[in-house]
Order: C-alpha cells, then structure tokens, then sequence
C-alpha cells in the first residue's frame, strides 16, 4: 500500500494507493469527466459495510467534479487513474456532514472508501472519436487555411513580378520609340 496522502490539506480526505494504475492509464479530464467505479463504503467507527457495488457486480457512474456525489470523491477521483484502486477516508465535511445520509449513515460519521476507477468516458454526445476528430478537423482547417495564405502570398508575388515585367516592358518601348521618333521625324 503507498503513502496516506492529504488531499485537502486539513485532513478531510485522505487517499491511500492500494494498488497503483499503470502509468500511461487514463484520468479525467475535462474531455473524460464520466467515470466508472467500483466501491464498497464503510463506517471508520465500526467498519461495518453500508453500500458496495460488489454485491452484484455493478459499477457507478457519475460526472467528477459536478456535485453528483459527496465532496471527497470528486476531490479523490480527480487524482487517481483507470485501474488505481484507492482508499479513501472522508471526515464528516466531505461525506454527509450533520445530515447523515442515506438512513444508514449515522450523522458527523467519518467513511472509508475502497474505490476502483474502472473506466473515463466523454460526455453523452460526444465522444472520444468526435473529440480527436474534431481536433484533427481543426488541424485540417489551419493546414488549409496555411497552404491557402502561401497560394495567396505566391500569387501576389507574381502579380508584383508581371507588374514589374510589364513596367520594364512599356518603358523599354518608351525607350525605343524615344530613339525612333527622333530619327523619323528628321527624315520627314
């Protein structure tokens, strides 16, 4: 098991690395926010199990960071990666508080959580696919918009190398009839 580590810096959630996720797992992140956990929740004071996804083998899902479950969780699961199983202890605070909730939680209880980040998932919506093809399309359009200005910068180039030729050109007449006007005129 690692370290104990203070989330909070005052002690209200605390996590300890049961086991550690590779490294290259995912985390949330803003394009990952729904996360699958497995958990089983007991009281510190007695130890005794008041909620667990182990039972029937299911998973829990919720948005980090959105309110949708006590304030530990969203601060712990932030900090750990697909695979990362932690424990999590929660004072009152950042569990249910006074209120004590569910009916089986007794008020100002502090909670410990066996918690395992089973998968990160995008929003409904959209998803990992849409997010990297959205980048690339983004890519895709600075590249065009890229070879664009160049085709335009080269054009213009052009047009200043005819203008430049056409000028050279006409004076180039201007010169030769200077020379040939004099000449005719004198013969006349």
């Amino acid at each position: 098991m690692g370290d104990a580590v203070d989330l909070t810096g005052d002690g209200g959630v605390i996590k300890t690395i049961v086991r550690q996720a590779k490294s290259d797992a995912a985390a949330p992140t803003e394009n990952l926010p729904l996360v699958d956990v497995h958990y089983e929740g007991v009281l510190a004071e007695t130890g005794e199990v008041f909620d667990t996804t182990h039972e029937d083998n299911t998973v829990f899902s919720f948005e980090v960071g959105k309110g949708a479950v006590i304030k530990a969780w969203d601060i712990a699961l932030k900090t750990m990666r697909v695979g990362e199983v932690a424990k999590i202890t929660c004072e009152p605070d950042y569990a249910y508080g006074s209120a004590g909730s569910p009916p089986d939680i007794p008020p100002n209880a502090t909670l410990i959580f066996e918690v395992e980040l089973v998968a990160c998932r995008p929003r409904k919506g959209s998803s990992l696919e849409s997010v990297s093809d959205e980048k690339a399309r983004l890519e895709e359009l600075k590249k065009q918009r890229e070879i664009a200005a160049a085709a335009k910068e080269e054009e213009k180039k052009k047009r200043e190398e005819a203008k430049a030729a056409a000028a050279a050109r006409i004076q180039a007449k201007l010169d030769s009839k200077k020379g040939h006007g004099k000449g005719k005129a004198k013969g006349k």
